[in-house]
């Protein structure tokens, strides 16, 4: 029995390791944030397994019954929609969970969004506050302000619906002057990386709306 924990391509298929498509036409099964991505994935991969829906919504209901399947001695792979599992995805839940049961737990090196980003803003990385996706209401102007004050390299997640949002509250909070790095669509086609003050970006987009499409990593230079 052992849970796989293995990272997906966070877009380009081509960053999937040979370990990894080793290891998921092994496991028994697949837990899958959503088992309509993961299931083409497969088909790309010419893999076919048991998908198990394991989610934001239903992880706490669902760690007990793949427990269950672990202790019966199956092998589970745990994915997401892209990226390393556990990294502001679902995760950490069924680890803890496997930890406390004396379940091995082995997890792959992979592809995850916010490492190309934060290497190629020419920003510090040597110690770095990862901060994911702020909260969306409560607690968020308290983050702001944490982040305003922080002398190293803050990371910061983001949706294209919030992004301009996000980028407005920079703009407030860290004022016009502080240097960004916006990356969008890593390892895809159209990958960009826009690069400027808190305002410079700003307007960019909204000069540019056609460009406020797909995940986005938001690179902040400390204090």
């Amino acid at each position: 029995m052992k849970l796989y924990i293995v990272p997906t391509p966070i877009g380009n298929l081509e960053d999937i390791t040979l370990r990894a498509i080793r290891i998921l036409g092994e496991v028994d099964g697949i837990l899958a944030e959503d088992t309509r991505n993961t299931g083409q994935l497969l088909k790309h991969l010419n893999i076919n397994k048991p998908l198990f829906a394991h989610h934001a919504h239903n992880e706490h209901a669902g760690v007990a019954g793949v427990i269950k399947m672990l202790l019966a001695g199956k092998s589970m792979a745990l994915v997401s929609d892209a990226g390393t599992p556990g990294i502001s995805d679902p995760g950490f839940l069924l680890v803890k969970a496997c930890v406390e049961q004396g379940i091995e737990v082995e997890t792959l090196p992979g592809a995850t969004a916010f490492v190309p980003a934060l290497v190629n803003s020419g920003f510090p990385c040597d110690r770095f506050i990862f901060e994911g996706f702020l909260p969306h209401k409560k607690g968020r102007q308290t983050r702001w302000k944490f982040i305003a004050e922080e002398d190293k390299t803050v990371v910061l997640y983001e949706s294209p619906h919030r992004i301009v949002k996000t980028l407005e509250q920079a703009v407030e909070f860290l004022g016009e002057s502080r240097q960004v790095m916006l990356a969008r669509e890593l390892s895809k086609m159209h990958e960009q990386m826009i690069r400027g003050t808190t305002a410079e970006v700003l307007l960019y987009l909204n000069q540019h709306p056609d460009k406020v499409r797909g995940e986005m990593v938001l690179i902040i230079a400390g204090k």
